[in-house]
């Protein structure tokens, strides 16, 4: 398709830019692409590592020649801050499903949750969840799995360099994950309750580190949008 003409105003977006976002809750990672696209007339955008629309934080967006540094950007470690809920457990394994399976946490003591942390850390392997954006013959996992059909996975290799238990209020837990590309969120939460025996669901996320990029030097979406609006009626 061939590129619409772009005001010269926005032409440092043509030639290519490195956006920080922190991206708002319910948002996806292509919402905020397909708007800078709409926002810019420019094609050339792409994000560089999913976020699911129940997280917040750092989005990598690129444009124009930038888009070719998408990989790299997408291969640094990465990390996360979020609150699982233990007790229970959701199809998706987090808050997108309701609650289920649910279990007695009594036996549950500080010490157990600190020591179910070791056994995570390291290159392991991880089952992705059926509620993933994952492409199978060409569906989304999250399409059969919203029809109630489970596909067969194979599991991934991954590695997680720290998994810190940063607050324990039973059934409530916060925590801190330092990981590689490809790590499911989701999916440590959901191994972390099995572990334990109880199960659990991730209630909150966001990725608060890309590498070196840290989401205090992101822009709010609204920043953005005023900063090229900016652009166009100056």
């Amino acid at each position: 398709m061939k590129q619409k003409p772009i005001p010269p105003a926005l032409s440092p977006y043509l030639e290519g830019k490195v956006l920080l976002i922190d991206k708002p809750l319910k948002w996806t990672s292509f919402d905020m692409v397909k708007k800078v696209r709409w926002m810019t007339k420019i094609m050339k955008v792409g994000h560089a590592g999913t976020l699911d629309p129940l997280a917040t934080g750092l989005l990598i967006i690129c444009t124009g020649k930038y888009t070719k540094q998408i990989n790299d950007y997408m291969g640094m470690t990465k990390e996360y801050t979020g609150s699982l809920v233990l007790g229970a457990t959701t199809a998706s394994y987090d808050l997108e499903q309701e609650p289920e399976n649910f279990k007695s946490i009594e036996a549950i003591t500080e010490l157990a949750v600190q020591e179910a942390t070791k056994q995570f850390i390291g290159t392991i392997l991880q089952m992705p969840p059926q509620h993933s954006a994952i492409k199978k013959d060409g569906k989304r996992l999250y399409e059969s799995a919203r029809q109630g059909i489970e596909v067969k996975v194979d599991p991934r290799q991954i590695t997680i360099e720290q998994f810190e238990i940063t607050k324990i209020d039973l059934p409530n837990i916060e925590f801190r994950v330092l990981c590689s590309t490809g790590t499911y969120i989701r999916s440590l939460v959901h191994d972390f309750g099995q572990a334990l025996g109880v199960g659990a669901y991730m209630s909150g996320l966001r990725r608060t580190k890309i590498g070196t990029f840290h989401v205090q030097d992101a822009m709010q979406w609204e920043d953005l949008e005023k900063e090229i609006t900016t652009l166009l009626e100056g």
